[in-house]
């Protein structure tokens, strides 16, 4: 049989505890959801700020596909680029302090379509060693040299960019890491930058809508102002509740990508009804800041009730709250002993992280209760001297 050695190396994945399963929804995202015929308390979704399924959101939705349609029709080139896509990209470029915004239909295609773009082979990508794949991605469809530095390890990234003799040098990295819920440090990350004339991307799919006072992000959180170094991108499917992704930043940055970011200049349009609700969204992101403060007070109070010894809770002041468990087995174990209490919560296993640190990846979102962080808490307790 012409796969019959794909079967034996999923055998394998299965042997190893590293086999992916996918579970149907059969409800809305939230707080709760219907999964495999069960009602389940969802620690699971991105959805930070609890608006993927917000009524004013699904009204602005229904609203714009009646006038609009359903599908753009085109690329944004060719006849795809309809008002409510400029609309929102106007509003991004005010709401993060840029001058200008591009839409991108993925976070994986904005990272593809950015760093390929403005680098290739005399130039050189300074990448953090827990950079998401899509970074990963990039840095080697732009044939520059990939250079990796340990995990926020700046005195070794400064060496590098101090040896480098590239045409142009660039900075990649996580704002928020997606596996670990920790920071980069982009105020000495931007002075390295200014000191050894690179540019910084900032992939802050995970800090935007969630970090800051009023929720604009990594760069708000630091109070880091607006720089002609920085290449701000965040996407739009996690704590904005809907689809897509952005980049942000100078015009002229802006403006060359549509000229040659190959995953925006040949591709369809998003949905125009999608583009609305993000505007919508967005505007319930600036007004509602009780959002981002719930947030807070849940990750307070998830710390607080965990006592654990044989695992351990990683740092992270985010939404993103880790518990490194260490074997695959016993990471599956948990998380399927969670799921018979009615609670998901994901197992993340090698690749995704370095192997013996698996992890159960808990995702929290202000349309969670006190209840249900408390029902969690006494759950991982309890199933810490069991398992």
């Amino acid at each position: 049989m012409p796969f019959s050695e794909l079967t034996e190396a999923l055998n394998l994945l299965e042997e190893q505890g590293l086999r992916r399963q996918r579970h149907v929804l059969k409800s809305s995202q939230g707080a709760r959801i219907m999964v495999g015929g069960m009602n389940c308390l969802s620690f699971s979704s991105n959805d930070y700020l609890g608006l993927a399924n917000h009524t004013a959101l699904i009204d602005t939705l229904k609203s714009a596909a009646a006038q609009y349609g359903v599908g753009a029709g085109a690329s944004h080139l060719v006849g795809g680029h309809m008002a409510p896509h400029h609309q929102l990209e106007e509003t991004l470029a005010r709401f993060t302090g840029q001058q200008a915004a591009l839409l991108f239909s993925t976070g994986y295609m904005a990272n593809l379509g950015i760093v390929s773009a403005l680098v290739g082979r005399d130039d050189e990508i300074f990448a953090d060693k827990l950079n998401h794949a899509s970074l990963n991605d990039a840095a080697l469809l732009s044939r520059a040299k990939h250079t990796r530095y340990p995990h926020l390890g700046l005195p070794l990234l400064e060496k590098r960019l101090a040896a480098s003799k590239a045409r142009r040098k660039l900075v990649v990295t996580d704002a928020v890491f997606s596996m670990d819920g920790d920071i980069a440090p982009v105020p000495e990350l931007l002075a390295l930058c200014e000191r050894y004339d690179a540019l910084l991307l900032l992939d802050d799919a995970h800090g935007f809508g969630v970090l800051g006072s009023t929720g604009r992000g990594v760069l708000e959180h630091f109070g880091v102002a607006s720089s002609d170094r920085i290449i701000y991108m965040a996407t739009l499917g996690k704590a904005a509740g809907v689809f897509g992704a952005f980049v942000a930043g100078p015009a002229e940055m802006v403006d060359y990508l549509v000229q040659r970011a190959r995953t925006y200049m040949y591709t369809t349009a998003m949905p125009p009804a999608l583009a609305a609700a993000l505007s919508t969204s967005l505007r319930l992101i600036e007004n509602e800041a009780w959002r981002q403060a719930r947030l807070r007070q849940l990750i307070a109070t998830l710390k607080q009730g965990l006592k654990l010894e044989r695992w351990r809770l990683m740092e992270s002041i985010t939404p993103i709250q880790p518990i490194i468990i260490g074997t695959n087995k016993e990471t599956l174990a948990v998380s399927e002993a969670l799921r018979k209490r009615h609670i998901c919560v994901p197992a993340i296993r090698p690749p995704t992280v370095p192997k013996g640190e698996a992890r159960l990846r808990i995702s929290l979102s202000a349309a969670h209760s006190d209840a249900d962080i408390a029902r969690l808490v006494e759950a991982l307790n309890a199933l810490e001297r069991t398992i």
